[in-house]
């Protein structure tokens, strides 16, 4: 067994495919998604799985409980009951006696816990996967100025489109609001991770068959206080720093996810924390550019010395910098500069 990255590849199209499963609409069709599917090592796969798997998308729980996030099955076995591996008690390891070299031949079928569309990487060269996406689900913010000091109700408005599930990461600059609370709409409070200190909201939504939005229809709202005055639209960005953005259509087409302010997507610039923080050895440094431009990502000590710089071409909307072998410990600065925009984040490095 091996327990390391549960949320590779768990998105929410398993938890859609999972529902479909455990209502009978479209039953998962090999043994090894169904041993997938069973989250928490219950040998049995239920609404709890959806729980347990949900908190790992939404960045709320690091494991899956009572499990690991691989198993391994030996590749010899043949299950009993395809349609239900846990009627018999399957071999997740094989012992040898009289161990000889020619006996060295064990292979086994490796199953990530949580992914049942065979989206996981398997190992650390594996690139990330091409997404080749079907359009997008859009979101729509009433743009408006806010004044330091009052609060405001935000609605997240949907479009008219036929919906099996989104996720999400909205990102909000922590300088400008305070996020007071999630007011359900579509979505509901189990539908929403709240990561405040870094100025994040995960959230997964799924259903098991396609429901049609209508358009203005409100998937949640925020009430949030603003601290500084700004525009509403200069506060808040859709990216995949936590959780990857994408949304599943009717005919389970892969979708984009943007968010849009009086109908005009934002021309955003946002510099994310990084994660995990505090680290050790390495660290991914998120960011959003309203457009394709240079930008370089320059680690400072509290002294203003220079750590370390990444320069590079970067495209209009998320990117990400890996950043390791940073040669101090303590509170560090990172700062973003492109020829439009700067910004500027602490990190702090473990001994």
């Amino acid at each position: 067994m091996l327990d390391v990255e549960a949320s590779n590849g768990v998105t929410t199209w398993d938890l859609v495919l999972i529902s479909r499963h455990i209502l009978g609409i479209q039953l998962l069709d090999s043994p090894y998604k169904i041993i997938a599917a069973d989250a928490n090592k219950t040998n049995n796969v239920t609404t709890l799985d959806m729980v347990a798997i949900r908190k790992v998308i939404l960045q709320i729980e690091p494991n899956f409980p009572n499990n690991t996030s691989w198993r391994f099955v030996d590749k010899d076995y043949v299950f009993p009951n395809a349609g239900n591996p846990f009627v018999a008690q399957f071999p997740e390891v094989i012992n040898y006696n009289n161990l000889a070299v020619s006996d060295l031949f064990a292979d086994f079928v490796a199953i990530k816990v949580g992914d049942v569309n065979g989206s996981a990487a398997t190992n650390a060269t594996d690139g990330a996967q091409d997404r080749t996406f079907n359009g997008s689900m859009n979101m729509d913010v009433q743009d408006r100025e806010l004044v330091a000091g009052k609060s405001y109700t935000v609605a997240f408005a949907a479009e008219a489109i036929d919906l099996l599930g989104y996720q999400f990461t909205l990102s909000y600059n922590t300088q400008a609001v305070e996020v007071v609370e999630v007011v359900a709409g579509v979505a509901t409070e189990e539908h929403f991770g709240m990561l405040l200190e870094e100025g994040v909201i995960t959230t997964s939504w799924n259903v098991s068959e396609a429901r049609a939005l209508a358009q203005g229809e409100v998937l949640f709202s925020l009430v949030i206080k603003a601290t500084a005055n700004v525009t509403l639209s200069e506060v808040f960005g859709v990216s995949s720093a936590y959780t990857v953005a994408e949304a599943y259509n009717a005919n389970s087409e892969l979708l984009d996810v943007k968010l849009t302010f009086n109908g005009m997507e934002a021309n955003s610039f946002a510099l994310y924390q990084n994660v995990p923080n505090p680290f050790k050895g390495a660290t991914v440094v998120g960011f959003t550019l309203p457009a394709s431009s240079t930008a370089k990502l320059t680690v400072m000590d509290i002294s203003g010395k220079v750590l370390q710089v990444v320069e590079g071409d970067y495209s209009k909307g998320y990117n990400e910098v890996r950043l390791s072998n940073i040669p101090a410990t303590g509170v560090l600065y990172y700062q973003l500069d492109t020829p439009t925009h700067s910004a500027t984040r602490k990190m702090v490095i473990l001994n």
